[in-house]
């Protein structure tokens, strides 16, 4: 008995395992990445940017609300949140209250799927089969019906009343400390809601800075964020690939991007042009999917200091 059974318990116990770490601790082990990027002009003062993602909030949630809550502490210069802030059409309060003394600061931010439309449940295997056939979001699949609206509106209006740049398609500036910081942002690329002509012709000659954010970091867009000499994009969407292989690293990212690239910094290169992005793991999950392995949540605090 003992020889027949042992190996098919021992594996079900290791499964079952792993599942109660990746959901019951490292989806709610947050962490704080610190990043320096080189991309100010020579001379300008150091800039601290709090980056916040795929936030994804359902309601109840408390140690994911009480540490975001906590960030304000960082005293960051501005705030980016890129975007999927829910995934309960009931959580926009939660989202408001966990991001409230952030709003104090200097911000701005973009939409990615998950605040236009509620979750839903999907076989996790989809992901890589999707990957296989170049198929992701709208981009090549069947436009989606029957989904549920979430209120984005209600979001939409207490971050721009707080002062937040909406970069839906559209450019913003920020002054910090007399020192003018142009954003140029998308909206979802994802669900096909990006309008690069509208932005298009690269950085304003009388911003001091100019830098991209997008939600998903697809391949057209980060094209053209470079082509047009942004020195740094921002980006979420891809969860860091969410389910990782110790050791190996991400299977999937959910976009085209190439696993390499699927969290932190690295570069991007197009028509000869190279700009430094990066991509947020994100601080949650989807409802219906809570789980981790081998890629905590987190938040980034990503000091830009002078190019070399």
């Amino acid at each position: 008995m003992h020889a027949r059974y042992g190996v098919p318990l021992g594996i079900t116990a290791a499964g079952a395992a792993g599942l109660l770490y990746a959901a019951g601790f490292e989806a709610r082990s947050f962490r704080l990445r610190r990043v320096t990027v080189p991309v100010l002009p020579p001379g300008m003062r150091p800039l601290r940017v709090l980056q916040v993602s795929d936030i994804h909030m359902v309601s109840g949630q408390r140690k994911k609300q009480r540490w975001l809550r906590s960030l304000a502490g960082l005293r960051p210069d501005f705030v980016i949140n890129t975007g999927d802030n829910l995934s309960d059409p009931e959580g926009v309060p939660e989202v408001l209250d966990s991001l409230g003394p952030l709003m104090e600061f200097p911000g701005a931010y973009v939409f990615g799927s998950n605040d236009y439309y509620g979750p839903v449940l999907r076989n996790p295997a989809r992901y890589l089969l999707e990957k296989v056939q170049g198929r992701h979001g709208l981009n090549g699949n069947p436009p989606a019906v029957g989904v549920v609206h979430n209120p984005w509106e209600d979001m939409r209006d207490a971050f721009d009343a707080a002062g937040w740049l909406n970069l839906t398609n559209t450019r913003g500036t920020l002054k910090i400390e007399g020192v003018s910081l142009e954003l140029t942002g998308l909206d979802d690329p994802h669900i096909k809601r990006d309008r690069y002509e509208q932005v298009a012709g690269g950085p304003s000659d009388s911003a001091d800075f100019s830098m991209g954010v997008v939600h998903a970091p697809y391949l057209r867009t980060l094209d053209a964020f470079t082509a047009d000499a942004y020195p740094l994009i921002l980006a979420g969407h891809t969860h860091g690939g969410q389910l990782c292989i110790p050791f190996y690293g991400a299977l999937v990212t959910n976009c085209d991007l190439d696993t390499d690239r699927v969290k932190g910094l690295s570069t991007h290169t197009a028509e000869g042009r190279t700009s430094y992005l990066h991509v947020s793991a994100g601080c949650g999950t989807n409802r219906y999917t809570p789980v981790r392995f081998a890629c905590p949540p987190e938040a980034t605090l990503l000091t830009l200091v002078g190019r070399e």
